[in-house]
């Protein structure tokens, strides 16, 4: 078995715009209690004792990070990031050391744990090839035709919702993101451009209350979450 990495660095993109919140400002900019969406993931990565750096991946016209307070942290670095998720997570990439381990946290994940945080590093040794926070499907599972209708019901027995981080060796994972790009492949998070490489992540379960903010009803969610953890 391999040990526990040495070194491991967290990217964050944070180049999209969130459109489905209906916000006039990106969504990781929202006011979420005491501060933004952004600042509360970004807390969380840079507190953690076995993060060594976290590089957010910013819009190049982001008008909005150099306000925050987490912005002239001694850990933190700001890259540009891309137009999809992938060119983001890759422009952080550019700068990580190629022995390290990277965890990829989406920025609009506000309520991740240090414990959920502790128990995905320490998959690396069951894990060597990577694994993902995620949560067990716990409702029943509808499959529907293009109209909205019911075709079938879909066993939920080890199915998962994906959540990050998603951990990986960057290595790894800087090739396979770049190769399943330039081969015009369908990638949505970090696992799917393992997966599409042959590799095949492991999933940690997590918290179910690591939600990621999409629509405005989550920040109520967001809020009573994050206020549960103190």
């Amino acid at each position: 078995m391999s040990q526990t990495p040495q070194q491991i660095i967290a990217i964050v993109p944070a180049a999209g715009i969130g459109s489905r919140m209906g916000a006039t400002l990106p969504k990781q900019y929202l006011a979420l209690n005491e501060q933004t969406i952004l600042g509360h993931t970004l807390d969380c990565l840079l507190s953690h004792p076995s993060i060594e750096k976290v590089v957010v991946a910013l819009s190049p016209v982001d008008d909005y990070f150099a306000e925050l307070p987490q912005a002239v942290h001694p850990k933190l670095e700001a890259v540009i990031g891309g137009k999809e998720r992938a060119d983001s997570v890759l422009a952080g990439l550019q700068i990580a050391d190629a022995g390290a381990w990277v965890l990829v946290h989406d920025a609009a994940r506000p309520c991740l744990t240090h414990a959920d945080i502790d128990k995905l590093i320490a998959s690396s040794s069951a894990f060597p090839q990577g694994a993902i926070l995620a949560a067990p499907v716990r409702d029943t599972m509808k499959r529907t035709n293009a109209e909205g209708v019911i075709t079938a019901t879909v066993c939920r027995e080890q199915l998962w919702h994906a959540l990050t981080p998603q951990f990986f060796p960057v290595h790894s994972l800087k090739k396979n993101l770049t190769d399943a790009l330039a081969a015009g492949a369908l990638i949505t998070d970090e696992a799917s451009a393992m997966e599409w490489a042959g590799i095949m992540p492991a999933v940690v379960s997590g918290r179910a209350d690591n939600i990621k903010v999409t629509h405005p009803d989550d920040l109520q969610l967001a809020s009573l979450f994050l206020k549960s953890h103190i």
